[in-house]
């Protein structure tokens, strides 16, 4: 029997490192946390700080989806393809679970509706680009994607809402090969952050 992390990495070996980024607590015990090896045993906000130093130019925003796990699945995806922030557009709460504690590393904000998402965004400059497929929405790998924007996503089902659609600057979709109408809207979500990241990462 070992006292070995099942994932993760054990108690620091040999000299503890001097630098302040280090947790003591880590070094001591371990850390098993979900994060690449070069921020092992560091603490969370000196992670939280190096990431602020080179997140990418896009936000991901979600209007009030229904099926809230897939609010956690994509601060998870955001988290992973370095966004700035990620929006909630609505209801405030939503499951964590599905983040799997990466909101504590990604910025995450609540606008309590559509109107006051757009103030936010127009204030900053950053273009809206509702992900929608219906109308005359322009497939995400020929649609022009500024290095500064959000995304915009709706919930499972009915999409995005009138409002929501009429606060943007554009309008793309995910082009499909199969007989599914849409696909899972985390899903699309990294597959929009992905397209984002293949051009400007």
């Amino acid at each position: 029997m070992t006292d070995e992390p099942t994932h993760g990495v054990g108690p620091w070996q040999g000299e503890w490192p001097t630098d302040e980024r280090y947790d003591p607590e880590l070094l001591a015990n371990g850390d098993t946390r979900n994060v690449v090896d070069e921020y092992r045993y560091w603490t969370m906000d000196a992670i939280v700080a190096d990431l602020d130093s080179k997140r990418h130019g896009f936000h991901v925003a979600i209007e009030n989806w229904q099926h809230d796990m897939n609010i956690g699945s994509i601060v998870r995806s955001a988290n992973a393809f370095l966004a700035e922030a990620v929006h909630i557009v609505g209801r405030r709460r939503w499951n964590r679970r599905g983040a799997m504690v990466t909101d504590r590393y990604q910025h995450v904000i609540h606008h309590p509706d559509v109107a006051s998402f757009r103030a936010w965004m127009d204030e900053r400059g950053i273009p809206i680009i509702a992900v929608d497929n219906v109308g005359e929405a322009q497939p995400v790998n020929k649609a022009e994607l500024p290095e500064r924007c959000v995304f915009l996503f709706g919930q499972e089902g009915p999409g995005l809402t009138d409002e929501a659609l009429e606060a943007a600057s554009s309008h793309i979709e995910i082009t499909q090969y199969g007989s599914t109408r849409s696909m899972n809207a985390s899903a699309a979500g990294a597959v929009v952050m992905y397209e984002w990241c293949r051009r400007w990462a």
